[in-house]
């Protein structure tokens, strides 16, 4: 367990996870940088930049752990959870995940895929028959600035390979501009509480932003492709991913919904001024159990828990003897899907940013240099919304995982960490 704060809460709930069998406090307790190849001087800057990103109000708190060469390298915790409440920031806090949530999904969907019950090829519509009818929106003007939405037939059917890398050509309405954006927000798609197939019928409804195929843009894709999981598997989305995914990685703490009385006071909340994702949207309540389980934003997760999932990846898809998927399959999901081959070009809002592709279900880094940011090439990585973030390096058999809950400091910090982190290797 963290050692840095509060021994007595720490140590306290230490005991408690490791009677649970929760393996990250367990080997939390037994921290090794110098197994890790990490550099004390170099991991206490970690600690001070953390430490001053509290000091100076820009996030009320932050888990961080460092994992390489199969040994825990760092594990710290800082600030509060909660700044309404200042409760002490402890390893089993619980964080809205959102788009760490996609992974999840997207394993769940490969899980489908190697059981022959799913083909990357096929069509969404022949899961979802309300996609059949679905229509691209082209903007257009005249030569006095009127203008508007024309909607034309898709030149090919939306597939599943495009739910998993973005390139459906549906599209989130919460931030940039288009045409095709301010429909989904015209549309008030939140407005009322739908299941997911609910939810898949009303996103069918709207014109599309781009030509299935042709364009990586962030979407609700990984929302429909839970539905789709739903469809195949016959069972709602939490409960394929609990019996299949949570339950054997021992993720006893991730959900969509914190309904227990006893574990909402361990949500973690951002600044009250800090909780506009973008236009007609805002950070959600997890307390409040809502039908919609969305596979590309919904999930409240522990950083032990999510650690479990993404040591599994990191492990070619094994871990502690079970498997759960195939290392070609985790190293498929691996590959940059939308390279030169793929006929695919970055949209306007391209997330991964330059020296990055995507895969199935997260970003992969693609060139040594280009990003201004540290990493080698392989890595795979994604993060939330809200704040959360993690990396997959397996060229230095690495993953690193940071929670917090903050909208307008999380790509900032996620940059500075990544640097710092690189800049603690000692070999």
């Amino acid at each position: 367990m963290f050692v840095r704060r509060q021994l007595r809460a720490s140590l306290f709930a230490a005991l408690t996870l490791i009677a649970a069998s929760h393996a990250f406090a367990d080997s939390a307790v037994r921290t090794d940088p110098a197994a890790a190849g990490l550099s004390p001087a170099g991991l206490a800057r970690i600690d001070a930049y953390l430490k001053n990103e509290i000091a100076t109000d820009k996030i009320p708190g932050a888990l961080m752990m460092i994992e390489r060469h199969g040994k825990l390298g760092y594990a710290a915790n800082f600030g509060v959870r909660d700044p309404g409440t200042k409760a002490p920031m402890s390893d089993d806090t619980l964080f809205r995940i959102y788009s760490m949530s996609k992974p999840i999904t997207s394993v769940a969907a490969m899980m489908l895929v190697e059981e022959g019950r799913l083909m990357l090829d096929e069509p969404v519509a022949k899961y979802i028959p309300a996609f059949a009818n679905v229509k691209v929106g082209v903007e257009w003007k005249n030569d006095d600035e009127i203008g508007g939405l024309e909607l034309v037939p898709p030149r090919r059917p939306m597939t599943i390979q495009d739910l998993l890398r973005h390139t459906s050509g549906l599209t989130y309405g919460f931030f940039g501009e288009g045409a095709a954006k301010k429909a989904y927000v015209d549309a008030k798609i939140f407005s009322e509480d739908v299941d997911n197939a609910g939810f898949a019928e009303r996103i069918a409804k709207l014109p599309l932003a781009y030509q299935p195929g042709t364009t990586w843009d962030y979407s609700h894709s990984t929302d429909i492709l839970g539905r789709v999981v739903e469809v195949v598997s016959g069972k709602s989305l939490y409960q394929f991913e609990k019996e299949r995914i949570l339950d054997p990685l021992g993720m006893k703490d991730t959900s969509f919904y914190v309904t227990d009385p006893a574990k909402q006071p361990l949500i973690a909340e951002p600044f009250p001024t800090d909780r506009t994702i973008g236009i007609d949207a805002v950070v959600n309540d997890p307390r409040v159990r809502m039908k919609w389980e969305s596979g590309g934003g919904g999930l409240v997760s522990t950083i032990g828990d999510y650690a479990r999932f993404v040591r599994m990846i990191a492990n070619g898809g094994a871990l502690d003897g079970t498997r759960y998927l195939s290392p070609k399959t985790v190293a498929y999901m691996g590959s940059n899907h939308i390279g030169p081959a793929a006929g695919v070009v970055p949209g306007p809002y391209y997330l991964p940013g330059p020296g990055f592709g995507f895969g199935l279900g997260f970003a992969v880094r693609t060139e040594a240099g280009v990003s201004p940011i540290e990493g080698s090439v392989g890595e795979m990585s994604w993060s939330g919304a809200a704040g959360t973030t993690f990396w997959i390096d397996p060229k230095e058999d690495m993953f690193v995982v940071f929670m917090s809950q903050t909208v307008s400091q999380r790509g900032r910090i996620r940059a500075a960490l990544k640097n710092l982190v690189y800049g603690a290797f000692e070999k």
